[in-house]
């Protein structure tokens, strides 16, 4: 997935109400920028951070900038956008490039499904259908290893329920986290943040639902998706 407008580089001057970011541009300006992410976005939103934006001229948009990256000024990026993990997968699964899965000749987005709710994919094709649920992971603690959730998240613990039931009626459910970390090469839950989270994983595994995770190649050019990344559990 290629930005659709050139990044720019940026610092954070601070983020708050989740959705909101003021920002330094190069020129010295200040801006308050949009930050898709309604996460914690813990260890990424501290004062002075590097970051890269993309400006827009929609004149339907109120805010002019939009937050896309954490630069940790070390050759690795984060990506913070959560709307990119669905873009790059989807990318990937219309190119036939997840490993792990089949061609599939149908990919159908926010499809409903379950108790009011919306698959992120469901893929259609020979065999049964298969249900995907994509989650972005930002956080680390730990050098080498992105964890998720970064925030209690409620919703994420229904989607597990939900997948559980797709497999109880027959069909393949999925689970699958984009890393959207350069510098982490595993991943696992962060179960003190949200037990009950780590609860509903653990249920939804032992249900069947497959889970899976990729990392990213991310630049200020284009997020793509990476080569699988073991889940410790």
């Amino acid at each position: 997935m290629e930005f659709a407008t050139p990044l720019i580089p940026a610092r954070l001057i601070r983020r708050y109400k989740r959705f909101l970011a003021d920002i330094k541009l190069d020129d010295g300006r200040e801006v308050t920028a949009h930050c898709a992410n309604p996460g914690s976005m813990m260890g990424l939103a501290a004062p002075d951070t590097k970051i890269w934006v993309e400006p827009n001229d929609d004149p339907k948009k109120k805010l002019k900038y939009g937050w896309r990256l954490v630069d940790h000024e070390n050759g690795h990026f984060t990506g913070v956008d959560t709307s990119v993990p669905n873009k790059a997968l989807k990318a990937a699964l219309l190119a036939h490039e997840v490993p792990g899965l089949p061609p599939y000749d149908m990919v159908r987005s926010e499809v409903k499904y379950g108790e009011s709710s919306r698959i992120d994919f469901l893929l259609s094709g020979d065999g049964p259908d298969t249900y995907v649920e994509v989650k972005s992971v930002t956080l680390s603690r730990q050098q080498g290893l992105a964890a998720f959730p970064d925030s209690v998240t409620a919703r994420g613990a229904k989607h597990l329920a939900e997948l559980s039931r797709m497999v109880a009626e027959g069909h393949r459910a999925i689970m699958f986290y984009l890393v959207q970390r350069t510098d982490c090469q595993e991943m696992t839950l962060a179960a003190d943040i949200d037990p009950t989270y780590a609860k509903a994983f653990a249920q939804a595994r032992a249900a069947g639902v497959t889970v899976m995770a990729h990392g990213c190649k991310i630049s200020p050019q284009a997020i793509t998706l990476a080569g699988a990344t073991p889940v410790q559990v």
